[in-house]
């Protein structure tokens, strides 16, 4: 999610709200969100065939086609294909629908779908699709907003963008259905430099966010200047052993084809 509608950063693609981009200083803390479970994950990924499905700007399958041995990248929208295609030559981009992915069966070894979920009409017929195109054993790696914090109380997401939110067992139980082995279920957390921006700024950094965007209002030079350093190192990523799934940020599961 992006709290912003703004003109493009360094991407050079405009910022509706829909996907995250680089280069702006008030998307930073998005951004950072969003890269730091490509990061953490990115081993998996390592001399593997790697789909990404669903690739908004692209910044995050060119970081795997660093590691990988080959990423096949996916999107709906024809000017990000066109995008992608033109910013990041490494990344074989191809335009098609997530819920009919344009691969053969068992074509790849890893699926990553980070921040995508949430987005789509029918996510058990785009999950039945990650485990057709995936080989036996393979890894769907995949990334969401946890409702229970994400929107809380509410019935309808808070992003228009988003048509269905889960929390972590809802995710678990989606994944499960289509045929999946759950491995891991993770969740995203600020570490103690966010937690100090958040005492900052009126107990939540991403609600001060919000709030200037709903209400059109010009950023203060304090919340800026905070929002434009977070780094990837300012989030954890901890699993329910080390503190409850339910008060995390986002979701992070690892699942395994059968």
């Amino acid at each position: 999610m992006s709290a912003f509608v703004t003109d493009a950063g360094d991407s050079g693609l405009p910022l509706t709200g829909e996907r995250t981009i680089p280069g702006l200083a008030e998307e930073n803390y998005w951004f950072r969100r969003h890269e730091v479970v490509y990061r953490r994950l990115l081993d998996l990924c390592a001399g593997r065939d790697v789909l990404e499905a669903g690739c908004g700007e692209g910044y995050g399958a060119d970081l795997i086609a660093s590691v990988a041995n080959r990423v096949v990248a996916v999107d709906y929208d024809a000017a990000t294909v066109a995008h992608v295609a033109a910013r990041y030559p490494r990344v074989e981009v191809v335009e098609g629908n997530l819920a009919a992915l344009p691969l053969p069966d068992a074509s790849v070894d890893i699926v990553v779908n980070f921040q995508v979920i949430e987005h789509l009409w029918d996510q058990p017929q785009f999950v039945a699709e990650c485990a057709r195109v995936l080989r036996p054993g393979g890894l769907l790696l995949m990334s969401t907003p946890n409702r229970i914090t994400f929107s809380p109380g509410l019935d309808t997401p808070v992003n228009p963008f988003h048509t269905r939110e889960l929390n972590a067992r809802e995710l678990a139980e989606l994944l499960t259905g289509g045929g999946f082995t759950l491995r891991s279920m993770s969740g995203v957390f600020h570490g103690p430099g966010l937690a100090a921006m958040d005492e900052r700024h009126g107990g939540s950094i991403i609600d001060a966010q919000i709030e200037r965007a709903l209400a059109d209002a010009p950023w203060s030079d304090e919340l800026l200047a905070d929002v434009a350093t977070v780094r990837c190192e300012d989030f954890d990523l901890l699993s329910d052993d080390e503190r409850s799934i339910d008060d995390s940020l986002d979701l992070v599961a690892i699942a395994v084809r059968a």
